[in-house]
């Protein structure tokens, strides 16, 4: 067998392998790496077969030697027929048209399309396609997120310089290592951006948050839970300065999730709502300074809400939902578990003024009863999914009564309620057929009411504690 081998000075020596080695496939000389021959031993796509004749190096600085195949009429040996095979894919690869690459690439993560423009200089044109970066996603907590983004925007500013036209989506959750300047580049750079997460980057700030929604005015969607430093939205620097008439703009944000912001308070919530009227889908949860409020001042400015969720929010009491009842029939989603202050006072007022609520969670709202729920039936008989876990007033009654009047129920919990025997579970399954999921976790129903449940919810996952049903 014939061998070639790249020397440190570049040049080849041609020779024959020992008899002991010509079986061995990890046949190795140390030499300058060669991007002809080699590829970095830490990428595993090169040892599973492509453009490697033999096994690679995990040693920093080794060259796999080449083995060149004999002609076709010899190919016996083994490793030869290896080396033949990684050709055949090559080629098959390369036939496909341009579109057709495009399109598999548009199914890659961002650091891996990255990686492909490194291929060749084919690949390099068809990653960079406009059609390929209408989103970025990083995720990594060591991943350097703000010289991530610079260059990127650099590069894909090349066309039009200093703006990125194509970039509407940007996924950065997760990356802690993002901070304001990160931000600042994409704001200065692309102002077509439609939608940001920043989820659990806890260094980003007011200012940032500010350059965003300033530079991008198509901005729709924002996801800043987790990110403690964050306590107002607006289009000014200064959190207490009120939008005024004279300004004449608005912030087009329609969807913002500020989960465990929990430095927010009744003020910063009183100026998100003044600059952001357009808002329909709101999550606050466990932040835990607002009180009715600053549920007051969302309501005088953002009355499109349909999806509201103020969980852990343990200063939210019947006057909150009050103030949430004035969103009347547009409001379809509202969250309200571990609101301890809540009774079936503020559930009424919700009742009776919201009656196409698809969406209840009243979980550890222990000061709702048996009428509450009645009453909410009885309002809300569209109701799709109710939540009452924790609830310990809540009793077979009340059961029997959502029973009757929401025959459209898919989804209850009632986990830990201790009332709920297995008489009024028997009612719930008589009526709600279309019922798909049920917790029942730490109550104390029999064998035989979760098996009359599985009988005429055929559809329905039971989540529960007896070990006798399964």
């Amino acid at each position: 067998m014939t061998v070639h081998v790249v020397r440190y000075d570049g040049t080849l020596e041609r020779g024959s392998l020992p008899r002991e080695m010509d079986s061995d496939l990890s046949m190795r000389t140390l030499s300058t790496p060669s991007p002809a021959l080699i590829c970095p031993p830490n990428l595993p796509g090169f040892q599973n077969g492509r453009g490697s004749s033999t096994s690679s190096s995990s040693i920093t600085g080794e060259t796999v030697a080449m083995v060149h195949s004999p002609p076709p009429t010899r190919l016996t040996h083994p490793l030869i027929r290896l080396a033949s095979r990684p050709q055949k894919e090559q080629a098959s690869i390369e036939r496909l048209p341009d579109h057709a690459m495009v399109q598999v690439f548009s199914f890659l993560p961002t650091n891996q399309l990255c990686r492909c423009a490194r291929v060749c200089r084919r690949w390099y044109n068809l990653a960079w396609d406009p059609r390929l970066w209408r989103t970025i996603r990083l995720t990594g907590e060591t991943i350097n997120v703000d010289r991530a983004l610079k260059v990127l925007t650099r590069r894909l500013c090349q066309d039009t310089p200093n703006v990125c036209l194509m970039l509407e989506t940007l996924s950065v959750s997760g990356c802690r290592r993002l901070t304001d300047r990160g931000l600042y580049t994409i704001a200065q750079c692309c102002p077509e951006l439609r939608r940001l997460e920043v989820s659990g980057c806890y260094n980003i700030s007011n200012e940032a948050v500010f350059d965003v929604v300033s530079l991008c005015p198509n901005l729709e969607h924002l996801d800043v839970s987790g990110c403690s430093k964050v306590t107002c939205i607006s289009l000014t620097r200064e959190a207490s300065i009120k939008l005024s008439p004279l300004h004449g703009k608005q912030i087009s944000i329609r969807y913002l999730d500020m989960t465990d912001c929990f430095v927010l308070e009744d003020e910063g919530l009183h100026t998100i709502a003044a600059h952001c009227t357009q808002l329909t889908h709101l999550y606050l949860r466990r932040c835990v300074r607002l009180t009715d409020e600053g549920l007051r001042y969302l309501m005088i400015y953002c009355a499109s809400i349909k999806e509201l969720s103020v969980s852990d929010c343990r200063f939210v009491s019947d006057f909150g939902l009050r103030e949430i009842a004035k969103l009347e029939s547009r409001l379809r989603y509202l969250s309200i578990a571990h609101c301890g202050r809540v009774t079936d006072v503020g559930i009424r007022y919700v009742a009776k003024y919201c009656g196409k609520l698809r969406y209840l969670n009243a979980r550890g709202c222990e000061g709702i009863t048996d009428h509450g729920l009645e009453y909410l039936a009885k309002n809300c008989a569209k109701l799709k999914s109710l939540d009452i876990g924790k609830c310990p007033l809540v009793s077979d009654t009340g059961l029997e009564c959502l029973a009757l009047n929401c025959f459209n129920l898919k989804r209850l919990s009632l986990k830990s309620c201790e009332s709920i025997t297995g008489q009024g579970l028997q009612i719930v399954a008589a009526n709600c057929f279309d019922l798909q999921m049920l917790n029942v976790q730490d109550c104390e129903v029999s064998v035989e009411a979760l098996r009359f449940v599985k009988r005429h919810c055929k559809r329905c996952v039971i989540e529960h504690t007896n070990p006798a049903f399964f």
